[in-house]
């Protein structure tokens, strides 16, 4: 047994340490609007619903290591008081990975990851058409826990509102956990599948991913290739150089790229895509 206090450890090792004991971590993924009523999509696995009547959700956007700046959601929480508390399934994992890559303010991260925006009924900011279970909120309080790099935020929700896919509920209207089939944050790369056990998703790049609206036509409508499978794809910096002119849409190619993306083969998908 080895033991800290964590006066002792670097923000980021204690970091390290807290997210790989206290997991797995289920995931908020929000969307919020600004002031100007530009849209921004984010997850925070630092989150649980914490009363039912009445019904709150809590999360917390963190202030960022590295430079002690906050997160565009935290930011838009704090001008407007509302946020959509959309759920994570396995088939939309990689998109909302891609959508945590910190692009620049004003950038739609809706559209760099592949969502569809719909509609809220009683706030602004719109939900993700794709989740299986989104909660209108509106929020109650935001207590900062510190000023330092590391120090989270909570931000307080109520629920106003919820929406639930009918192809998730069982029989008697319940939520059915093998079809809800959500994900959860565990330390690293590693998320934590409800129906099945751990799975890898790596980081998005440090750099900026092109974002799957920069996915040529014939790729970003494809019959076959997933949301998921889009999301790998779209998470690289440069398109990939093609001699050929244009990007295959071969329901063949389409199959072959797709078996080697389930692999986590990124860079060879895309060889398969671009060969003649």
């Amino acid at each position: 047994m080895i033991s800290f206090e964590p006066k002792d450890l670097s923000t980021g090792r204690l970091h390290g340490y807290l997210l790989g004991a206290v997991s797995p971590r289920p995931i908020c993924f929000a969307s919020t609007v600004n002031a100007n009523g530009q849209v921004n999509l984010s997850p925070y696995s630092f989150f649980n619903v914490f009363s039912a009547k009445p019904p709150i959700m809590i999360f917390s956007p963190a202030r960022r290591v590295r430079d002690n700046t906050t997160k565009h959601t935290l930011e838009n929480v704090v001008d407007t008081k509302e946020v959509v508390i959309n759920i994570v399934s396995h088939s939309m994992v990689q998109q909302m990975s891609l959508s945590s890559t910190e692009y620049a303010k004003g950038v739609n991260e809706f559209t760099k990851a592949g969502f569809t925006e719909t509609p809220s009924d009683l706030i602004k900011p719109p939900r993700v058409a794709e989740a299986p279970v989104q909660f209108e909120c509106k929020v109650k309080d935001v207590i900062a826990l510190g000023t330092e790099g590391g120090a989270g935020n909570l931000v307080i929700c109520e629920v106003v509102k919820l929406h639930i896919n009918q192809a998730i509920l069982d029989a008697e209207d319940k939520i059915d956990p093998y079809k809800i089939d959500t994900v959860a944050r565990m330390g690293g790369n590693w998320y934590s599948r409800a129906k099945e056990g751990m799975f890898e998703v790596p980081k998005p790049l440090t750099t900026l991913g092109i974002g799957v609206d920069s996915l040529p036509e014939a790729i970003r409508l494809s019959k076959i290739l997933t949301g998921n499978d889009l999301g790998m794809l779209a998470n690289v910096e440069v398109l990939p150089k093609n001699d050929n002119g244009s990007f295959t849409a071969s329901e063949e190619k389409h199959k072959k790229a797709q078996a080697l993306l389930c692999d986590g083969n990124i860079t060879e998908a895309w060889n398969v895509l671009v060969s003649k």
